[in-house]
């Protein structure tokens, strides 16, 4: 055992049969039972509350996490033996607290108000669910124009045509706003500069909720207004919350790299480099390339038609000394000089849809996610 703000902790326990939900709180004691709720409010779950073990059958057994008060240990002794029990108290100096924490089988001691941050975070796991991460993506463009914000989209609509939990960030906020390139500039939703104080843990649910949904995926894009940098520890907090909702996140990343980009960076899986088949792109990309592997390990080019002579996809790749994941098609409704087309990747027998389609059947089995 170590002790953690407070607490002594092990492993998290699991949800009892895989149910997710707010904890059971069982105390008589008024502060202490204030503090608990505003604990699981900030957590974004409702507890159920109890003076004793619940009469209720059942109600002990399968609350994904019990918060027993201090005072309520005598209460449960008698209680079956399970695993995610927790004694909270504020008596620092009070060396009974470790038996009486012995005689109900808890599996940790927390003490307020030191080990509040913990306690938030397991309630907020186990309302959620603590499953696998979503497999996140990010690509960024080996030079201005090299259409990394659409790959980008293709991607996201793909992956949620294909019936993943998608998110869709923009991480440029002088691109633009990816919810223009998809149509819903006026949609409604919170945008990153609601997120820029952000600290600490974000509920991934409550993010998830808080967005634009744009067929059938949420996206976190910029606003129009004079914000263009959010705190390096919201982009951490923010990305950590979308990333525990499981899915898919893409992430559509500028070229210039500072701290919040660099937070980015850590979070993803794989990244995705654009390159038009030119030499002068080709020789951006190597500088694009050099930045994005001092951070982020798994690194692969996408490569963009056409080429001239001597020059092809696989020969871009060696160039650069990435691995390849292929071309990137035109799409040739996207040509078109009206705006009916839909976003990229919306046609789903289109070139880039399939391309997207089958980079998504790749990754997965990759992540061993399929």
């Amino acid at each position: 055992m170590e002790t953690v703000a407070g607490a002594v902790t092990h492993d998290p326990p699991p949800a009892a049969g895989g149910r997710h939900g707010g904890p059971l709180i069982v105390t008589e004691d008024t502060e202490l039972l204030d503090d608990l709720l505003r604990l699981c409010a900030a957590a974004g779950a409702t507890p159920e509350v109890h003076h004793g073990v619940p009469d209720r059958r059942g109600s002990w057994e399968s609350a994904p996490l019990v918060l027993v008060g201090d005072d309520a240990a005598r209460r449960v002794r008698g209680a079956a033996r399970r695993r995610g029990v927790v004694l909270v108290g504020r008596d620092q100096d009070d060396s009974g607290v470790w038996r009486r924490a012995v005689e109900i089988g808890a599996e940790h001691v927390l003490m307020l108000p030191d080990g509040e941050q913990w306690l938030v975070d397991r309630i907020a796991d186990v309302a959620e669910g603590v499953g696998r991460p979503a497999l996140t993506v990010g690509v960024i463009g080996g030079r201005g124009g090299a259409g990394a914000s659409t790959l980008a989209c293709a991607l996201a609509v793909t992956s949620a045509r294909e019936g993943l939990r998608t998110l869709l960030v923009d991480a440029d906020p002088l691109g633009g706003g990816l919810d223009v390139l998809l149509g819903g500039e006026t949609a409604d939703g919170l945008r990153w500069p609601a997120f820029a104080s952000s600290r600490g843990r974000v509920g991934g649910g409550a993010l998830e909720e808080s967005l634009p949904e744009l067929h059938s995926l949420r996206v976190l894009s910029w606003d129009r207004g004079d914000r263009i940098a959010v705190p390096p520890q919201a982009v951490r907090a923010v990305l950590a919350a979308a990333r525990r909702r499981g899915g898919t996140v893409v992430v559509d990343l500028p070229r210039r790299i500072d701290d919040g980009v660099a937070e980015v960076l850590t979070q993803l899986d794989v990244g995705v480099l654009v390159v038009p088949a030119e030499l002068r792109a080709v020789a951006a990309a190597g500088r694009v390339a050099s930045a994005v592997g001092m951070v982020l390990r798994d690194l692969r080019v996408a490569v963009r038609g056409p080429y001239p002579p001597g020059l092809d996809d696989r020969e871009v790749a060696r160039l650069l000394g990435l691995p390849l994941v292929g071309e990137v098609p035109v799409e040739p409704e996207l040509l078109r000089p009206d705006d009916s087309t839909g976003p990229p990747g919306a046609a789903p027998r289109g070139p880039l849809a399939r391309f997207c389609k089958e980079f998504w059947e790749r990754a997965l089995v990759e992540a061993g996610a399929a």
